[in-house]
Protein backbone atom coordinates (compact mmCIF):
# COMPACT_ATOMS: atom_id res chain seq x y z
CA UNK A 1 0.00 0.00 0.00
CA UNK A 2 1.51 3.47 -0.43
CA UNK A 3 2.64 5.31 2.15
CA UNK A 4 -0.42 8.11 2.83
CA UNK A 5 -3.34 6.22 2.20
CA UNK A 6 -4.81 4.54 5.35
CA UNK A 7 -8.08 2.77 5.41
CA UNK A 8 -10.60 3.55 7.50
CA UNK A 9 -12.90 1.05 9.85
CA UNK A 10 -12.53 -1.66 12.56
CA UNK A 11 -13.57 -4.75 12.70
CA UNK A 12 -16.95 -5.41 13.78
CA UNK A 13 -19.04 -8.42 15.83
CA UNK A 14 -20.37 -11.12 14.47
CA UNK A 15 -23.87 -11.89 12.18
CA UNK A 16 -24.93 -14.61 10.34
CA UNK A 17 -24.21 -15.64 7.16
CA UNK A 18 -26.21 -17.89 4.65
CA UNK A 19 -24.85 -20.73 3.57
CA UNK A 20 -25.32 -22.35 -0.02
CA UNK A 21 -24.02 -25.21 -1.97
CA UNK A 22 -21.40 -25.30 -4.69
CA UNK A 23 -21.81 -23.67 -8.04
CA UNK A 24 -20.92 -25.61 -11.43
CA UNK A 25 -20.57 -24.00 -14.47
CA UNK A 26 -24.00 -24.78 -15.75
CA UNK A 27 -25.23 -22.41 -13.24
CA UNK A 28 -23.48 -19.62 -14.90
CA UNK A 29 -26.54 -17.24 -15.20
CA UNK A 30 -27.42 -17.58 -11.73
CA UNK A 31 -27.35 -13.83 -10.49
CA UNK A 32 -24.27 -13.01 -8.48
CA UNK A 33 -24.54 -12.54 -4.74
CA UNK A 34 -25.33 -9.40 -3.58
CA UNK A 35 -21.88 -6.96 -2.33
CA UNK A 36 -21.70 -5.02 0.93
CA UNK A 37 -18.76 -2.44 1.83
CA UNK A 38 -18.67 -4.65 5.47
CA UNK A 39 -19.25 -8.26 5.98
CA UNK A 40 -18.93 -8.61 9.94
CA UNK A 41 -17.02 -11.84 10.92
CA UNK A 42 -19.78 -14.92 11.08
CA UNK A 43 -18.99 -18.66 11.37
CA UNK A 44 -19.28 -20.33 8.15
CA UNK A 45 -18.53 -24.05 9.15
CA UNK A 46 -17.79 -25.85 12.59
CA UNK A 47 -17.18 -29.79 13.27
CA UNK A 48 -15.86 -32.31 16.27
CA UNK A 49 -14.46 -34.93 14.86
CA UNK A 50 -11.15 -36.94 14.35
CA UNK A 51 -9.47 -35.09 11.69
CA UNK A 52 -8.29 -31.12 11.06
CA UNK A 53 -8.01 -28.32 8.76
CA UNK A 54 -5.53 -27.49 5.82
CA UNK A 55 -5.27 -24.97 3.17
CA UNK A 56 -3.72 -24.02 -0.15
CA UNK A 57 -3.14 -20.51 -0.95
CA UNK A 58 -1.38 -18.22 -3.48
CA UNK A 59 -1.04 -14.51 -4.85
CA UNK A 60 -2.05 -13.82 -8.51
CA UNK A 61 -0.13 -10.86 -8.62
CA UNK A 62 3.35 -9.50 -8.51
CA UNK A 63 6.23 -7.00 -8.75
CA UNK A 64 7.45 -6.53 -12.58
CA UNK A 65 9.77 -3.29 -11.88
CA UNK A 66 10.23 -0.71 -9.24
CA UNK A 67 8.92 2.49 -9.04
CA UNK A 68 10.57 4.26 -6.42
CA UNK A 69 13.70 4.94 -5.51
CA UNK A 70 14.15 3.49 -2.36
CA UNK A 71 12.66 0.42 -2.95
CA UNK A 72 14.51 -3.03 -3.10
CA UNK A 73 14.80 -5.13 -5.82
CA UNK A 74 11.96 -7.33 -7.43
CA UNK A 75 14.00 -10.30 -7.00
CA UNK A 76 14.75 -9.15 -3.61
CA UNK A 77 11.23 -8.77 -2.59
CA UNK A 78 10.20 -11.86 -4.20
CA UNK A 79 12.75 -13.58 -1.53
CA UNK A 80 11.50 -11.78 1.36
CA UNK A 81 12.79 -8.02 1.41
CA UNK A 82 10.66 -6.01 2.91
CA UNK A 83 8.40 -3.73 0.52
CA UNK A 84 5.15 -2.47 -0.01
CA UNK A 85 3.02 -3.13 -2.78
CA UNK A 86 2.34 1.08 -3.78
CA UNK A 87 6.51 0.97 -4.54
CA UNK A 88 6.42 -1.44 -7.72
CA UNK A 89 4.56 -1.89 -10.93
CA UNK A 90 2.41 -4.75 -10.55
CA UNK A 91 1.69 -7.70 -13.27
CA UNK A 92 -0.32 -11.07 -13.12
CA UNK A 93 1.22 -14.17 -12.27
CA UNK A 94 1.03 -16.58 -14.78
CA UNK A 95 1.91 -20.20 -14.95
CA UNK A 96 -0.85 -22.40 -16.58
CA UNK A 97 0.76 -21.14 -20.59
CA UNK A 98 -2.94 -20.59 -21.12
CA UNK A 99 -3.52 -17.09 -23.42
CA UNK A 100 -7.17 -17.43 -22.53
CA UNK A 101 -6.43 -16.93 -18.84
CA UNK A 102 -4.66 -14.25 -16.51
CA UNK A 103 -3.01 -14.32 -12.91
CA UNK A 104 -2.93 -18.17 -13.53
CA UNK A 105 -1.13 -19.88 -10.20
CA UNK A 106 -1.05 -23.21 -8.39
CA UNK A 107 -0.63 -24.10 -4.50
CA UNK A 108 -0.38 -27.81 -3.04
CA UNK A 109 -3.27 -28.97 -0.72
CA UNK A 110 -2.33 -31.60 1.62
CA UNK A 111 -5.06 -33.72 2.82
CA UNK A 112 -3.62 -36.73 4.31
CA UNK A 113 -4.13 -39.92 2.00
CA UNK A 114 -7.33 -42.05 3.00
CA UNK A 115 -8.84 -38.83 4.94
CA UNK A 116 -12.50 -37.84 3.34
CA UNK A 117 -12.99 -34.31 2.66
CA UNK A 118 -16.29 -32.81 5.25
CA UNK A 119 -16.29 -29.55 3.73
CA UNK A 120 -14.10 -27.10 1.33
CA UNK A 121 -14.57 -23.39 0.82
CA UNK A 122 -12.72 -21.06 -1.56
CA UNK A 123 -11.91 -17.34 -0.83
CA UNK A 124 -10.44 -15.15 -3.42
CA UNK A 125 -9.94 -11.46 -3.48
CA UNK A 126 -7.87 -8.37 -4.11
CA UNK A 127 -7.88 -4.56 -5.51
CA UNK A 128 -9.47 -3.70 -8.51
CA UNK A 129 -8.28 0.28 -9.05
CA UNK A 130 -4.76 0.30 -9.69
CA UNK A 131 -3.03 1.09 -12.99
CA UNK A 132 -6.07 -0.02 -14.50
CA UNK A 133 -9.79 -0.68 -12.89
CA UNK A 134 -11.23 -3.73 -13.11
CA UNK A 135 -15.22 -4.02 -13.46
CA UNK A 136 -16.66 -5.46 -10.07
CA UNK A 137 -19.23 -7.62 -12.19
CA UNK A 138 -16.06 -9.74 -11.90
CA UNK A 139 -15.71 -10.30 -8.60
CA UNK A 140 -17.54 -13.28 -7.88
CA UNK A 141 -16.17 -15.64 -11.25
CA UNK A 142 -13.34 -17.89 -10.75
CA UNK A 143 -11.54 -20.82 -12.64
CA UNK A 144 -10.42 -23.58 -10.82
CA UNK A 145 -8.67 -26.66 -12.10
CA UNK A 146 -8.24 -29.83 -9.21
CA UNK A 147 -4.98 -31.76 -9.81
CA UNK A 148 -4.65 -32.87 -13.18
CA UNK A 149 -7.64 -31.62 -14.49
CA UNK A 150 -8.74 -29.22 -16.45
CA UNK A 151 -10.75 -25.72 -15.24
CA UNK A 152 -14.28 -25.03 -14.13
CA UNK A 153 -15.55 -22.02 -13.15
CA UNK A 154 -16.79 -21.30 -9.41
CA UNK A 155 -19.31 -18.91 -8.91
CA UNK A 156 -19.84 -16.82 -5.61
CA UNK A 157 -22.55 -18.25 -3.44
CA UNK A 158 -22.71 -15.88 -0.48
CA UNK A 159 -22.48 -12.08 0.35
CA UNK A 160 -19.29 -10.56 -0.92
CA UNK A 161 -17.59 -7.68 0.52
CA UNK A 162 -16.63 -4.29 -1.63
CA UNK A 163 -15.50 -1.58 -0.09
CA UNK A 164 -14.20 1.64 -2.05
CA UNK A 165 -12.49 4.20 -1.01
CA UNK A 166 -10.03 6.88 -1.77
CA UNK A 167 -6.86 5.02 -2.75
CA UNK A 168 -8.83 1.47 -3.48
CA UNK A 169 -11.41 -0.92 -4.67
CA UNK A 170 -11.46 -4.17 -2.63
CA UNK A 171 -13.24 -7.17 -2.29
CA UNK A 172 -13.38 -10.57 -1.05
CA UNK A 173 -15.79 -13.33 -2.74
CA UNK A 174 -16.13 -17.12 -1.71
CA UNK A 175 -17.31 -20.37 -2.63
CA UNK A 176 -18.45 -23.91 -1.61
CA UNK A 177 -16.19 -26.54 -3.23
CA UNK A 178 -16.72 -29.39 -1.26
CA UNK A 179 -17.99 -31.53 -3.64
CA UNK A 180 -15.11 -30.54 -6.28
CA UNK A 181 -12.06 -30.40 -3.93
CA UNK A 182 -13.77 -34.48 -2.58
CA UNK A 183 -13.54 -35.44 -6.07
CA UNK A 184 -10.00 -33.60 -6.93
CA UNK A 185 -8.54 -34.53 -3.54
CA UNK A 186 -4.74 -33.64 -3.04
CA UNK A 187 -2.16 -32.20 -4.87
CA UNK A 188 -1.42 -28.71 -7.19
CA UNK A 189 -4.42 -26.52 -7.32
CA UNK A 190 -4.86 -24.07 -10.17
CA UNK A 191 -6.41 -21.27 -9.50
CA UNK A 192 -7.08 -18.34 -12.53
CA UNK A 193 -9.01 -15.39 -13.70
CA UNK A 194 -9.26 -13.81 -10.10
CA UNK A 195 -10.56 -10.34 -11.13
CA UNK A 196 -7.45 -7.66 -9.88
CA UNK A 197 -6.15 -4.51 -11.26
CA UNK A 198 -2.28 -4.48 -12.62
CA UNK A 199 -0.13 -1.21 -12.95
CA UNK A 200 1.03 1.19 -10.75
CA UNK A 201 -0.80 3.01 -8.13
CA UNK A 202 -0.28 5.13 -4.84
CA UNK A 203 -2.35 2.00 -3.18
CA UNK A 204 -0.67 -0.78 -5.37
CA UNK A 205 -2.12 -3.63 -6.48
CA UNK A 206 -2.61 -7.06 -4.48
CA UNK A 207 -5.06 -9.81 -4.47
CA UNK A 208 -4.84 -13.81 -3.86
CA UNK A 209 -6.62 -17.16 -3.21
CA UNK A 210 -7.10 -19.30 -0.53
CA UNK A 211 -8.48 -22.53 -0.32
CA UNK A 212 -9.78 -23.90 3.30
CA UNK A 213 -10.76 -27.48 3.81
CA UNK A 214 -11.93 -29.23 6.85
CA UNK A 215 -10.93 -33.46 6.87
CA UNK A 216 -12.52 -36.15 8.43
CA UNK A 217 -9.44 -38.68 9.69
CA UNK A 218 -9.54 -41.54 12.30
CA UNK A 219 -5.83 -42.12 12.75
CA UNK A 220 -6.08 -38.34 13.96
CA UNK A 221 -7.41 -36.75 17.42
CA UNK A 222 -10.25 -35.49 18.19
CA UNK A 223 -10.31 -32.23 17.38
CA UNK A 224 -13.05 -29.10 17.30
CA UNK A 225 -12.57 -27.25 13.43
CA UNK A 226 -14.22 -23.53 13.12
CA UNK A 227 -14.17 -21.87 10.13
CA UNK A 228 -14.90 -17.54 10.04
CA UNK A 229 -15.07 -15.34 7.59
CA UNK A 230 -16.19 -11.54 6.93
CA UNK A 231 -14.60 -8.43 5.00
CA UNK A 232 -13.22 -5.80 7.41
CA UNK A 233 -11.16 -2.80 7.34
CA UNK A 234 -9.14 -2.24 10.47
CA UNK A 235 -6.67 0.47 10.75
CA UNK A 236 -4.29 1.67 13.38
CA UNK A 237 -6.10 3.96 16.34
CA UNK A 238 -9.43 2.70 14.99
CA UNK A 239 -10.18 0.65 17.78
CA UNK A 240 -9.08 -3.43 17.70
CA UNK A 241 -11.01 -6.12 15.83
CA UNK A 242 -12.61 -9.40 17.92
CA UNK A 243 -13.78 -12.74 17.10
CA UNK A 244 -15.03 -14.85 20.15
CA UNK A 245 -15.26 -18.06 19.51
CA UNK A 246 -17.57 -20.35 22.62
CA UNK A 247 -18.59 -23.81 23.38
CA UNK A 248 -14.86 -24.95 23.10
CA UNK A 249 -13.18 -28.13 25.18
CA UNK A 250 -9.89 -27.39 24.98
CA UNK A 251 -8.08 -29.61 27.88
CA UNK A 252 -4.67 -28.31 29.37
CA UNK A 253 -2.09 -28.60 27.05
CA UNK A 254 -4.27 -29.26 23.89
CA UNK A 255 -2.50 -28.88 20.46
CA UNK A 256 -4.22 -26.01 18.21
CA UNK A 257 -3.32 -23.45 15.10
CA UNK A 258 -5.09 -20.28 14.06
CA UNK A 259 -5.09 -19.34 10.61
CA UNK A 260 -5.64 -15.72 8.90
CA UNK A 261 -5.82 -14.58 5.47
CA UNK A 262 -5.74 -10.26 4.74
CA UNK A 263 -5.36 -8.05 1.89
CA UNK A 264 -2.62 -5.17 1.84
CA UNK A 265 -0.41 -5.83 4.33
CA UNK A 266 2.55 -4.53 4.13
CA UNK A 267 5.47 -6.28 5.00
CA UNK A 268 8.20 -3.75 6.66
CA UNK A 269 5.28 -1.60 8.10
CA UNK A 270 4.79 -1.99 11.71
CA UNK A 271 1.54 -2.11 14.26
CA UNK A 272 -0.70 -4.90 13.05
CA UNK A 273 -0.91 -7.32 15.69
CA UNK A 274 -2.71 -11.13 16.41
CA UNK A 275 -3.47 -11.70 20.20
CA UNK A 276 -5.46 -14.41 21.64
CA UNK A 277 -6.72 -14.40 25.15
CA UNK A 278 -8.11 -18.09 26.67
CA UNK A 279 -11.23 -17.93 29.23
CA UNK A 280 -10.37 -13.91 29.90
CA UNK A 281 -7.01 -15.05 31.07
CA UNK A 282 -3.75 -13.70 29.92
CA UNK A 283 -3.37 -12.87 26.28
CA UNK A 284 -0.95 -14.09 24.07
CA UNK A 285 0.42 -12.91 21.09
CA UNK A 286 0.37 -14.73 17.98
CA UNK A 287 4.23 -14.97 15.67
CA UNK A 288 6.49 -16.90 14.20
CA UNK A 289 9.99 -16.10 12.68
CA UNK A 290 8.44 -15.29 9.44
CA UNK A 291 5.60 -13.04 11.05
CA UNK A 292 6.87 -10.38 14.12
CA UNK A 293 4.27 -9.84 16.66
CA UNK A 294 4.24 -6.16 15.62
CA UNK A 295 3.98 -7.12 11.72
CA UNK A 296 2.06 -10.28 11.40
CA UNK A 297 0.10 -8.88 8.27
CA UNK A 298 3.44 -8.89 6.36
CA UNK A 299 2.40 -10.27 3.12
CA UNK A 300 3.62 -13.75 4.36
CA UNK A 301 1.96 -17.55 3.12
CA UNK A 302 3.46 -19.90 5.74
CA UNK A 303 2.68 -22.29 8.38
CA UNK A 304 4.20 -21.39 11.83
CA UNK A 305 6.55 -19.65 10.00
CA UNK A 306 7.68 -22.19 7.50
CA UNK A 307 7.37 -22.89 3.75
CA UNK A 308 4.88 -26.20 4.02
CA UNK A 309 3.87 -26.73 0.92
CA UNK A 310 4.58 -25.94 -2.45
CA UNK A 311 3.30 -23.04 -4.63
CA UNK A 312 3.98 -21.87 -8.19
CA UNK A 313 5.26 -19.32 -7.90
CA UNK A 314 6.43 -19.29 -4.27
CA UNK A 315 7.54 -15.92 -3.35
CA UNK A 316 8.29 -14.98 0.22
CA UNK A 317 7.19 -11.42 0.09
CA UNK A 318 3.88 -11.43 -1.77
CA UNK A 319 3.17 -7.84 -1.57
CA UNK A 320 -0.07 -7.45 0.04
CA UNK A 321 -1.88 -11.17 0.45
CA UNK A 322 -1.34 -12.75 3.78
CA UNK A 323 -2.41 -16.22 4.36
CA UNK A 324 -1.09 -17.79 7.50
CA UNK A 325 -1.19 -20.43 10.35
CA UNK A 326 -0.02 -19.94 14.29
CA UNK A 327 0.88 -21.95 16.29
CA UNK A 328 -2.42 -21.62 18.49
CA UNK A 329 -0.78 -24.37 21.60
CA UNK A 330 0.50 -21.83 24.13
CA UNK A 331 -2.56 -19.95 24.66
CA UNK A 332 -4.31 -23.19 25.33
CA UNK A 333 -1.75 -24.95 27.84
CA UNK A 334 -4.59 -24.08 30.44
CA UNK A 335 -7.08 -25.36 28.75
CA UNK A 336 -10.00 -22.93 27.10
CA UNK A 337 -13.72 -23.08 26.88
CA UNK A 338 -13.55 -19.75 25.00
CA UNK A 339 -10.93 -18.26 22.70
CA UNK A 340 -11.15 -14.26 22.00
CA UNK A 341 -8.98 -13.11 18.91
CA UNK A 342 -8.33 -9.58 18.94
CA UNK A 343 -6.47 -8.03 15.68
CA UNK A 344 -4.79 -4.24 15.44
CA UNK A 345 -4.04 -2.42 12.47
CA UNK A 346 -0.92 -1.48 11.24
CA UNK A 347 -0.62 2.48 10.55
CA UNK A 348 -1.31 2.35 6.57
CA UNK A 349 -4.34 -0.42 7.40
CA UNK A 350 -5.59 -3.72 6.04
CA UNK A 351 -8.44 -5.86 5.22
CA UNK A 352 -9.52 -9.45 6.62
CA UNK A 353 -11.30 -11.67 5.19
CA UNK A 354 -10.52 -15.20 7.11
CA UNK A 355 -9.94 -16.87 10.18
CA UNK A 356 -9.96 -20.43 10.45
CA UNK A 357 -9.34 -22.13 13.88
CA UNK A 358 -8.34 -25.78 14.74
CA UNK A 359 -7.97 -27.00 18.55
CA UNK A 360 -7.87 -30.42 20.51
CA UNK A 361 -11.00 -31.49 22.10
CA UNK A 362 -11.35 -34.16 24.97
CA UNK A 363 -12.32 -37.39 23.74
Amino acid sequence: MGSSRRILGALGLLSCLALSGYVPTAAAAVPAPRELPRVPFAQRYQAVQHGGLVRASNAGIGCRREESPRAASCAEVERGAAGVNGDYEMFYSEVDEDPDTYNSTRAELKVPQGAKVSYARLYWGGNLRVGEQKPPEDNGRVLVAEPGGAYKEVLADTVMGHRTDAGSDAYQASADVTPLVRRGGAGMWTVAQVNIAMGHSEAGAWGGWTLVVAYEDPREPVRRISLWDGFEALAARAGDGTVELTGLDAPPGAAGRVGVVGYDGDRGVLGDSLGVTADSGRRVNLSDAENPFNDVMNSTITDFGHQSFVRQPEHMNNLGYDADVFDLSPALSGGARSLSFRFTGESQGHFLGVLFVQTDARR
